[in-house]
């Protein structure tokens, strides 16, 4: 006799949000724990850095790597592996007795958020596969991470003065294993794509070509885009990225099949990711330097101040669900770039004694225009993927994100430095030249993909496709 499956899809979404948000929190919250960190382990300003930007480089260049694996592996074994090695890692930074074993213990980190992120992607696409729900899942898992990536801050703030810096790290093992639980108990396992042989020579490559553009815009915002570690970076991933797609096009079972980028889905929603994290992680970052150096706040005040664009993020992207389940992908991808262009080109206009609803408008703007993109374009990936290949696609569209997060933080940061003046003048040219990529998404939004309709057109669609 058959028994009924106890299996929770719900509960295996919240799983998969847990793995999520507690990622991206520790993409922020580690900010506001520098000064305190320093003084406790007396490490130097350079090995400051690598505490944030060990965790990106690992996290960044590692993701096509691990979308691969979960395609191959299945994605509920490489997501409970990723989560325990983030929850042990998160211990042995909050244990770190120097800057040593901190920044190694924040380089694992970042490579269980890289095994966890793509097969989180892969457990909603197989927990969800009526295409509605999947939009609405979609929604909330996206949501929950951004109110993440925006709580930082204040989380952070509030767990330094109370507990010490540690508990930015610690706070992670309840949830760790809470999470772990959860998908082991709700969450099925994907199909297994066996024919996904390991590509060590295409695997090597693409990390030495991320590792080397992630390090050149990170030490852009330090040594200037002139410096010669930094062309140095840009041109060695340039060099290995060349050969990174020759050895994919001679490769019998490449990691990184080139035929999904005969897709237009995947295209679209990658160079829109890329564009969204420039904007979104390079103004985290210059308006923090604004709050601080220019407004005079506090850490605490900092992250405050960032509440009302955070607020409204989870409302915006439940929004996001409900216009992609009723209209398909490409309305809430459009208008929300639309709005978050309005934002970014609005904060060109603030100055030093600029009032509050003058930079908050803004901020809401680009919070919810955000909030009203990611989902959609996490969509439509899904809707245009075989699910077989959902991992490595995942791992595409969020390796673009994390890219263009990383030059958003060097090219604003590079620009936004110096005295109120200079911090403000480069914040203008900073926002504005984020303005302009969303305006450009938005064309690419609406003249590069197929006006879909509703997702259970979209389903319906692939389902026939696949039979």
């Amino acid at each position: 006799m058959h028994r009924p499956s106890t299996r929770s899809p719900r509960l295996a979404l919240l799983a998969a949000s847990l793995g999520f948000v507690i990622i991206c929190l520790d993409v922020t919250v580690v900010n506001v724990a520098l000064a305190r960190i320093r003084e406790t382990l007396s490490v130097s300003a350079a090995e400051l850095e690598w505490v944030l930007n060990a965790y990106t480089l690992a996290f960044a260049c590692l993701l096509l790597s691990a979308g691969a694996l979960g395609d191959r592996l299945g994605a509920r074994r490489v997501f409970v592996s990723g989560f325990a090695l983030f929850t042990l890692a998160s211990v042995g930074c909050g244990f770190a007795t120097g800057a040593a074993t901190l920044v190694t213990a924040r380089v694992a980190q970042g490579v269980g958020a890289a095994l966890c992120v793509p097969s989180s992607l892969s457990l909603l696409n197989a927990s969800f596969p009526d295409p509605r729900a999947r939009a609405r899942a979609v929604s909330i898992w996206a949501g929950t991470a951004a109110l993440a990536l925006g709580a930082g801050p204040v989380v952070g703030g509030g767990l330094v003065d109370c507990f010490g810096w540690p508990s930015i790290f610690l706070i992670n093992v309840p949830f760790g294993a809470a999470g772990i639980w959860l998908t082991l108990a709700h969450a099925p396992d994907t199909v297994r794509n066996a024919a996904r042989r390991f590509d060590l020579p295409g695997q090597i490559l693409a990390v030495v070509a991320l590792a080397a553009l992630l390090f050149g815009f990170v030490e852009s915002g330090s040594l200037g885009w002139r410096g010669p570690a930094v062309r140095t970076g840009i041109a060695c991933s340039v060099l290995f990225g060349l050969l990174f797609v020759l050895v994919e096009k001679r490769q019998r079972h490449p990691m990184l099949p080139l035929s999904l980028f005969q897709i237009p889905a995947i295209n679209v929603s990658s160079a829109i990711g890329l564009s969204l994290n420039f904007g979104y992680y390079g103004l985290m970052f210059a308006m923090s330097l604004f709050f601080q150096s220019v407004r005079h706040y506090t850490p605490l005040e900092t992250g405050l101040a960032f509440l009302p664009m955070t607020a409204v993020v989870t409302v915006a992207n439940l929004a996001s669900g409900a216009l992609t389940a009723r209209f398909g992908y490409r309305l809430p991808m459009a208008v929300g770039q639309a709005l978050a262009a309005a934002g970014f080109l609005s904060l060109g206009l603030i100055e030093v004694s600029s009032g509050y609803l003058a930079i908050t408008a803004p901020l809401l703007a680009i919070g919810v225009g955000v909030a009203l993109t990611v989902p959609s374009i996490n969509t439509a990936v899904l809707a245009n993927v075989d699910p077989r290949s959902v991992g490595i696609a995942s791992g595409v569209l969020n390796t673009a994100r994390q890219i263009g997060g990383a030059l958003g933080v060097g090219v604003f940061g590079s620009l936004a430095d110096g005295t109120a003046g200079n911090l403000v003048s480069g914040l203008h040219a900073a926002v504005m030249m984020a303005g302009a990529f969303m305006a450009a998404g938005v064309v690419m939004a609406i003249t590069g993909l197929k006006p879909a309709g509703s997702v259970e057109r979209l389903g319906a669609a692939r389902q026939g496709v696949r039979r």
